[in-house]
């Protein structure tokens, strides 16, 4: 089935057998697993990737493709003047099901990861209830069977997100779980992280680590600085975050277990994991579009559109953060999609929910801001927003070699379009860039060797 710019379709399941092979044709083929940039053919059949030809594909192609088939039995896309790569793959988002359906389900955040041309999201525990045991990630894994990507849930550390007592993380895990994480709040007690270092171990899964320290950032709603000070709003300090960076990656250096911090937003957080990687910490991290676009000076006259926990920080802070993704020291760009209804955002600035939708705007900001201005080549963005989280979370992706899951995201990369959330899939409509022109868009989204959604004309 092929996902339109409106309304709504089924999709098949992930295990149901692919009925016709799949051509993506004369594209620009980005994978920098195997090694290639150049004008590739991709073929597609049962679901999987089943070669990549330098051979300029005609029509003729077919039969030495597929000597069984005719023409009429081939499915092609022509991707000549596009980008095609690995199935993007959206390591932290938030989907609100179970529980808050209002907000978002996990069949609309799938179809908006569609959009955004990404094949793979991970969704975060803070649902209601919260996925701290095993029946419910099976239930997460269940409802996102007929989505049009894939849905790996990530569990809790702590039961309820309380920080006090461990979530059975094993059982989880054996259930499908691919992380666990308190994400929304941090875990604060140092032992009670060091026993969930010790115990993911055992599952080689990374503990995705929420670094805030509550008491610094306690009643705070935006960054610490000269525009809290001049909007009269209670700021949350730079060094909520650090000192938090600084201890879990610390107590990760200790007990020798994978460490993944959540969307960085400062230079000291940035500079705590570089360091910790050039003395062998196993150490990754991420961070999100909002952070390397926008500043607190951004927010102008309380716009609740831009309030996130981490707040947006300063032109200092968005520099460091881009110099990390370019040199590697930031593994992954992942969106922190987080949907609100209106009425938690249309309120005094105090009083809006934390949060920004982002994963249909995730790929155009990155085009827009990093690759076309040179901070980001095009193999170093399909690294971040391909390789990186795949490797990171253990998942089958990020790679068109032979044998892989035919998961493709083919890239228009001078598309220009204006932000409007009123034509998106999610559906919440709190971006932060709504009118922002931007260049760069997804052609088309490839989901186990068939066209999920292709990008019609947008207002």
């Amino acid at each position: 089935m092929v996902q339109k710019d409106s309304g709504s379709v089924e999709y098949p399941r992930i295990n149901e057998p692919q009925s016709r092979p799949l051509v993506v044709a004369n594209g620009r083929v980005i994978d920098p697993v195997s090694g290639i940039d150049g004008t590739r053919t991709v073929v597609l059949e049962n679901g999987v990737v089943k070669s990549i030809t330098e051979k300029p594909f005609v029509k003729s192609s077919i039969k030495e493709l597929f000597p069984e088939r005719g023409e009429g039995d081939v499915d092609i896309i022509d991707a000549t003047g596009l980008w095609v790569v690995p199935g993007l793959a959206d390591m932290h988002v938030h989907l609100r099901e179970p529980g808050r359906e209002d907000k978002e389900t996990i069949a609309t955040g799938a179809q908006a990861a569609a959009a955004g041309g990404f094949t793979a999201v991970a969704c975060m525990p803070n649902t209601s209830p919260v996925l701290d045991e095993a029946s419910k990630i099976r239930y997460v894994i269940q409802r996102g069977e007929s989505c049009p990507c894939r849905i790996y849930p990530i569990g809790a550390i702590t039961k309820a997100l309380e920080g006090e007592e461990l979530a059975p993380v094993g059982e989880m895990v054996a259930a499908g779980a691919v992380a666990v994480s308190d994400d929304g709040k941090p875990v604060a007690k140092a032992n009670v992280m060091r026993n969930a270092f010790n115990y993911s171990k055992s599952f080689n899964i990374p503990v995705i680590c929420h670094s805030e320290e509550p008491a610094l950032s306690a009643k705070g709603h935006m960054n610490e600085g000269t525009v809290s000070t001049r909007l009269g709003v209670r700021g949350i300090p730079v060094v909520a975050e650090t000192i938090a960076v600084s201890r879990d990656i610390l107590l990760a250096e200790y007990t020798g277990a994978r460490v993944h911090i959540a969307h960085v937003s400062t230079a000291g957080s940035v500079r705590l994991v570089r360091e910790a990687k050039q003395r062998g910490v196993n150490v990754t991290a991420e961070s999100c579009p909002h952070y390397f676009t926008l500043t607190d000076e951004d927010i102008g006259h309380y716009d609740t559109n831009k309030k996130m926990n981490p707040p947006l920080r300063t032109a200092a802070d968005r520099e460091a953060v881009i110099e990390g993704l370019a040199d590697g020291t930031i593994d992954a760009i992942a969106s922190d999609h987080a949907p609100h209804v209106p009425e938690e955002k249309d309120v005094e600035f105090d009083n809006a929910a934390f949060g920004v939708i982002g994963m249909e705007t995730s790929l155009g900001l990155v085009l827009t801001v990093l690759v076309h201005k040179g901070a980001l080549t095009p193999t170093r963005m399909v690294e971040r927003m391909s390789v990186a989280p795949n490797k990171i979370l253990g998942l089958p992706g990020g790679t068109l070699a032979a044998g892989t899951p035919a998961d493709v995201t083919v890239i228009d990369p001078n598309l220009k379009w204006t932000v409007n959330p009123e034509v998106f899939f999610s559906k919440a409509r709190n971006s932060a860039f709504i009118g922002m022109e931007l260049t760069g868009a997804v052609s088309t989204t490839i989901f186990g060797g068939r066209a999920v959604y292709v990008r019609a004309a947008r207002p």
